[in-house]
């Protein structure tokens, strides 16, 4: 298996317009063969995703999802570029998989890395530095320890960067990309909400047996 160097990603990336993660998945499962990973993107519709991404897409649908026992619901905005697309199987499928995927991921706060806030990022960063299995190293090397923590945490934070539920080969925005492919046309995941039962009610807890210890008193 050839080696997967930088040069090599970006060679394929210049010449399928692919993402550079994508590209390098695509050498993975391709063995370096150059042509062999440009025909895995074709495949996934993956290339010509990248390609449309830059067209307005306003179109759409905002899709549901209620888990059973109706205890954690998801309101989901998935965008196209026309109506055509919206009202297909394929587009109506990916924004039920999208809300499902939401539902299961509790901790996913935001749709890509892009969107979360610098201040998010400096508090993870603080917390990470705190840690004390950080103590007595010196600063460089405490610094990369904690970049590479960060990364993965951010990617916890962010929708896009999910394994998917149905099948976890792929992320969710391989899913997407892969929708865009087929339909030939730009998709957007543009915004979410989960609502979970209760969240945010504070429950006054009585203490039962204290109170019948107290009525023996009396």
């Amino acid at each position: 298996m050839a080696e997967i160097t930088a040069k090599l990603v970006k060679d394929l990336r210049d010449k399928t317009g692919a993402g550079m993660m994508d590209c390098k998945k695509a050498l993975g499962e391709s063995g370096g063969d150059m042509t062999k990973a440009a025909e895995w993107l074709r495949q996934k519709g993956i290339a010509t995703a990248e390609k449309k991404a830059g067209r307005t897409a306003a179109e759409g649908a905002i899709g549901s999802y209620i888990h059973t026992g109706a205890r954690v619901g998801v309101l989901v905005e998935v965008n196209c570029e026309t109506d055509f697309v919206a009202r297909g199987e394929l587009f109506q499928e990916l924004v039920r998989n999208v809300a499902m995927q939401i539902a299961a991921c509790p901790n996913v706060d935001y749709v890509s890395t892009e969107e979360i806030p610098p201040e998010v990022a400096e508090r993870e960063k603080a917390i990470e530095m705190g840690r004390d299995d950080l103590a007595g190293k010196k600063e460089e090397m405490k610094v990369k320890i904690v970049e590479g923590r960060i990364g993965k945490r951010l990617k916890e934070l962010a929708l896009l960067e999910q394994a998917f539920i149905r099948d976890n080969t792929i992320t969710v925005g391989e899913m997407v990309k892969q929708a865009a492919g087929k339909t030939g046309e730009n998709i957007q995941v543009r915004r979410f909400s989960r609502f979970t039962l209760g969240e945010g009610i504070e429950v006054e807890k009585s203490d039962f047996a204290a109170e019948v210890a107290a009525m023996g008193k009396s």
